[in-house]
């Protein structure tokens, strides 16, 4: 604009006076240096604005970028929160995890010393084993011992015939190899206890129910123990009659499950 404005003057100037040649050219190249000065100044400033909005680019890129590295940020530290709680978390299970499993290891050697207890045999269950071992695997005696409680137990059929009381032959072979064990047992009481199925005693047969028929047939191997050398202080005999079932009375086969005669060594403390 400066240097436009001294064409204007110059031009004027050459209007209205008369101006030397000398003069003229000095001034037309002052004009000529503030045309040039002012070209210069517009590039620069051209040049400082474009920079200025790069720097101002720069500047919102950045402000970008912070917003996103703080946002990622508060998501990490959250995560690192719940991570440390969550570890924590872990930590207490395993404490309490260890716990149990030495609970769970105390328990389990309980449990082995207490099964390794209950399957340890006496001496007078181990000589009624073998004396009546062909009895026991011909299945016509069972043998059980638990917690120092012995039982042998005989199906009615092997000692008596159909509605009898008297001891047959295969029975009284079987209680005397019975009494050879049981006459060495020291400190418990030998009870007989007989047990009969649900099917009513006839009404003119020799027993009014099953109570007495049981009774009787406890007390038949009561003396059949003591004939062959048992001490009868130690022996004693119990009738349960129909009420001690070990199977339903819904089959021919259960009925005779539940007809059987129980020969149970106690100690002498104890008793059914």
């Amino acid at each position: 604009m400066r240097s436009t404005l001294a064409l204007a003057a110059l031009a004027a100037l050459t209007a209205t006076a008369c101006v030397s040649q000398g003069k003229y050219d000095e001034l037309a190249r002052e004009a000529e240096n503030l045309d040039n000065r002012l070209k210069d100044e517009k590039g620069a400033r051209e040049a400082l604005e474009a920079k200025v909005r790069h720097l101002e680019e720069q500047i919102a890129t950045l402000e970008r970028d912070k917003e996103a590295l703080t946002s990622r940020l508060t998501t990490s530290e959250s995560r690192l929160t719940a991570a440390a709680a969550e570890r924590h978390a872990l930590e207490q299970k395993n404490i309490e995890l260890s716990a149990l499993n030495d609970e769970l290891a105390k328990s389990t050697r309980k449990l082995a010393e207490a099964k390794e207890a209950l399957e340890k045999k006496s001496s007078e269950y181990e000589n009624l084993a073998q004396s009546l071992k062909q009895e026991i695997s011909e299945g016509k005696i069972q043998l059980s011992e638990l917690q120092g409680r012995m039982t042998v137990q005989l199906k009615d059929k092997i000692l008596f015939a159909s509605g009898s009381t008297r001891v047959n032959k295969e029975g009284q072979d079987a209680l005397v190899k019975i009494a050879a064990a049981l006459k060495t047992v020291q400190g418990r009481i030998i009870r007989v206890e007989g047990h009969t199925d649900d099917v009513p005693m006839p009404k003119d047969g020799p027993f009014p129910s099953n109570w007495e028929l049981s009774l009787a047939r406890a007390m038949a191997v009561v003396r059949a123990l003591q004939d062959s050398g048992v001490d009868p202080t130690v022996l004693s005999a119990a009738g349960y009659g129909q009420y001690q079932p070990i199977a339903p009375n819904d089959s021919p086969e259960n009925r005779s499950l539940n007809r059987r005669i129980e020969i149970v060594l106690a100690p002498k403390a104890g008793g059914r």
